[in-house]
């Protein structure tokens, strides 16, 4: 909530929110308000005498000793003027330890730290920087930095002077007065005054047409990006003799080359921890989509996986069944279509799927059942569905350099161009909202359900493309299955391996089990043994580096001391005497490659979240920058700000008071690079005016009961609009310079520095995230009535 407006009358409130009359109290105060101003006038109160959880700790922060504070559990460290904070707050809040009391010792601490520094006032902002994301700018001709006077005009207007900022040859970054007069949907005559002295062409003469490619402010004037649309072949072979020829005189421009780095590195870090599933859609021989090719990071695997059945066949083509497609096709927008339930029964060994949209679920007027009841399994999952059409005429490949190829090979080219669309599935599910699906009742017969059960398939109908990443194991791995006997604390089982290095396996696992990684595995390998009878291939010590699928999957390395490691000597000389005919266990063929690179770049362009990355700088931690992509979406628009730069955000609504820190940098610093990203959602509320605002929001773990999350989505939509947010973090890995390294040289070049800036950038990222809107599938999981609880 944006309280400046009644900071006076929340001051008056304060001394009396832990009164037992405060109700009557705050009626009568408050007469004078609007009810949606007393709304949010009760609910900051009610925030600010929430019990808080949060660590006071200014050792780092304050240049004045610090000492420690006891509050019930909790031990706080502040210096002597916030102690005195503390004692004053504490006194309003009945020696409460209150988000009211963090929040003024926190306050006067940064007024003091203000004042000491000569800014006394100025208001503490979380201004981010955007990069763009899946604009992959590719120009045949280098562009020169390169100023000269111009004479703008259009028929039946007067020249307006100017001057150019750039130039190629059959291009131009122009700046000229804002007020200009001119209609930017028709070409404008430019003359090149400066060329047209030093050399004679009519076309230099006359002018030259240009098309208006993009428009933007810079104060009081007008920067204008544009294409040449007339002029001889003589004027275009000046111009490339003119800028070859001051080539080493004036700078080449780098900005679009720097914008297409600045995305890539970016990608590298974000993309590891993408969590949902991109799916590519073809027509089949009826002109009907299906799902023909499934894009995997190494964070979405786990929910491809959900849809595996216990023959390990992918059944999700059976799930979004060509009905289904084309009715998301045709609804785009509409979140009845996106929303998509699903649940798992297993009979005698047999896994049997159960799934409906929502559309098909109001229509049939099963919903209130069908989320009672399979909300109730622990299989059960909330998918949020996007389609998008793919936009051909945009190029599939990424790569900005002047002196690059255009396009990927011609059977690349030839894959990518047969998908019709990406479908992107996002997991929604959590454990609070299976339990609020719960709340729906239903008197019908459970078998009325038995619509919505899915005929499986027995063969794996899509295309699996892996994103690729670079490679960060010592050694190549090699497929090889023989069977593996796992022992760790008197806990056995049986594994087969699905690949293998000297020094490391991964292994799958009839069913899930979970093993303690701080303590060895001690491996056993009784099919080779009796292939090495004078080694012992038994009760080998390994480390688990990683369990993926539930439990399924499991990676290990070998715990190699002073003495040999049987099992590393055996399965190196096993891949040395067996190299030709062992099967890498990755393809790396350049074909693969390019078509996962091609898939990704569709990706990127169609993002329904806004990722962020965090970076450590040297005395904290900070967000470095969140990512634009290529259309719009309501997310960034919240947090722009209308100051001249498009591309800078406030996020200070989702970030003040400490929420960066615990929300987001704490829970990162606890991962590691390999484990998955985790989630919680954020409910705010928006403003409805023309540049929506958020105007408070609360943590999941804040809304105390379903019922309290009821009146807060039915409160949000009286005063403004509801808003959800589910907010994913992970922890980052070394950045993958190599992938860029040809970007970064070619910068390198003309301006080293910036090169150098954007790899140290790059090289302090600590942690990725996502924010994506979950507003309508919130909004279902509750009746607008619910049952009182029982007095019993």
């Amino acid at each position: 909530m944006s309280a400046e407006p009644h900071s006076l009358l929340i001051e008056q409130l304060k001394p009396l929110m832990m009164e037992p009359n405060f109700d009557e109290l705050f009626e009568q105060m408050t007469q004078g308000e609007s009810t949606s101003s007393r709304f949010l006038l009760k609910m900051e109160i009610k925030r600010l005498a929430t019990p808080c959880l949060r660590i006071m700790d200014l050792r780092d922060k304050s240049e004045l000793p610090c000492s420690a504070v006891t509050l019930g559990e909790q031990q706080h460290y502040l210096d002597e003027p916030a102690q005195q904070v503390l004692q004053h707050a504490l006194a309003l809040y009945r020696n409460q330890y209150t988000m009211g009391v963090y929040e003024e010792v926190m306050r006067a601490h940064q007024q003091r730290r203000h004042q000491k520094e000569g800014h006394q006032g100025a208001p503490v902002q979380a201004l981010v920087p955007g990069i763009i994301l899946g604009n992959y700018i590719r120009r045949t001709e280098e562009r020169m930095n390169y100023s000269i006077k111009i004479q703008v005009s259009q028929p039946g207007l007067r020249e307006i002077s100017g001057n150019t900022l750039d130039l190629s040859i059959s291009g131009a970054r122009i700046r000229i007065p804002g007020k200009h007069g001119f209609d930017l949907q028709h070409p404008l005559r430019v003359k090149l005054q400066a060329l047209g002295d030093e050399f004679y062409f009519a076309d230099l003469q006359q002018g030259v047409d240009y098309q208006v490619v993009d428009a933007d402010k810079d104060g009081d004037d007008c920067l204008l990006r544009l294409k040449r649309v007339s002029g001889s072949d003589e004027l275009s072979d000046m111009l490339g003799k003119l800028i070859r020829g001051y080539k080493f005189r004036y700078k080449v421009d780098i900005n679009d080359v720097m914008v297409n780095a600045s995305g890539l590195g970016f990608e590298r870090h974000y993309l590891p921890h993408y969590p949902h599933l991109p799916l590519f859609i073809c027509q089949n021989a009826e002109q009907q989509p299906h799902i023909d090719t499934i894009l995997l990071s190494k964070d979405n695997q786990e929910l491809l996986h959900y849809f595996f059945d216990e023959n390990d066949c992918n059944q999700l083509p059976m799930i979004l069944t060509p009905q289904r497609l084309q009715a998301l096709q045709e609804h785009p927008d509409d979140s009845a279509y996106g929303l998509l339930y699903c649940f798992t029964y297993n009979a005698r060994g047999r896994l049997f799927f159960y799934a409906a949209t929502l559309a098909e679920l109001q229509a049939s007027g099963l919903m209130p059942l069908f989320f009672h009841y399979g909300a109730a399994k622990a299989s059960w999952k909330v998918c949020r569905l996007h389609l998008d059409a793919i936009d051909h005429q945009l190029p599939y490949k990424s790569s900005a350099l002047p002196i690059d190829d255009q396009c990927y090979s011609a059977l690349t080219e030839q894959q990518l161009a047969q998908y019709q669309s990406l479908v992107q599935l996002m997991d929604l599910t959590t454990e609070t909202a299976a339990e609020h699906y719960q709340c729906w009742q239903s008197e019908q017969n459970i078998n009325a359900l038995k619509r919505f059960g899915v005929e499986k398939t027995t063969q794996n109908r899509c295309h699996l493309v892996t994103l690729n990443f670079s490679e960060r194991r010592r050694e190549e791995r090699f497929t090889f299955k023989t069977l593996v006997q796992i022992q760790q604390d008197g806990h056995q089982c049986q594994a087969m391996t699905h690949d293998i290095s000297s020094r490391g396996l991964q292994l799958h696992l009839d069913a899930p089990d979970t093993f303690d990684a701080g303590k060895e595995l001690l491996l056993s390998f009784p099919k080779l043994q009796a292939l090495a009878p004078q080694l012992k291939l038994q009760e080998l010590p390994y480390r688990l580096v990683l369990s993926r699928k539930n439990g399924l999957a499991l990676h290990l390395a070998a715990v190699v001391g002073h003495a040999p490691h049987t099992g590393v000597e055996f399965l190196n000389r096993l891949i040395i005497r067996n190299r030709e005919k062992l099967q890498p266990s990755t393809d790396t063929s350049q074909q693969t490659k390019e078509l996962a690179d091609g898939l990704k770049n569709q990706l990127i362009r169609y993002l329904h979240g806004v990722p962020f990355m965090l970076e450590k700088t040297e005395k904290s931690f900070r967000m470095a920058c969140i990512g634009i992509g290529m259309q719009r979406d309501n997310i960034s628009d919240l947090f722009l700000r209308g100051q001249g730069n498009r591309l800078l955000f406030d996020l200070s609504p989702i970030l003040a008071d400490g929420r960066l820190k615990l929300d987001l940098i704490e829970p990162i610093r606890q991962m590691r690079p390999q484990d998955s990203a985790d989630s919680f959602e954020l409910y705010a509320i928006v403003s409805t005016a023309t540049h929506p605002q958020i105007l408070t929001c609360r943590r999941e773990d804040e809304i105390e009961s379903p019922a309290a999350l009821l009146d807060f989505i039915q409160q949000a939509d009286h005063i403004g609009r509801f808003m959800a947010l589910k907010i994913y973090r992970g922890a980052t890995d070394k950045p993958d310079l190599g992938y860029l390294r040809r970007e970064l040289d070619y910068v390198k070049i003309h301006a080293k520095h910036r090169a150098q800036q954007l790899e140290k950038l790059l090289w302090r990222i600590i942690g990725v995230g996502e924010l994506t809107d979950i507003t309508a599938e919130v909004k279902m999981r509750l009746p607008l009535e619910l049952d009182e609880p029982s007095a019993d």
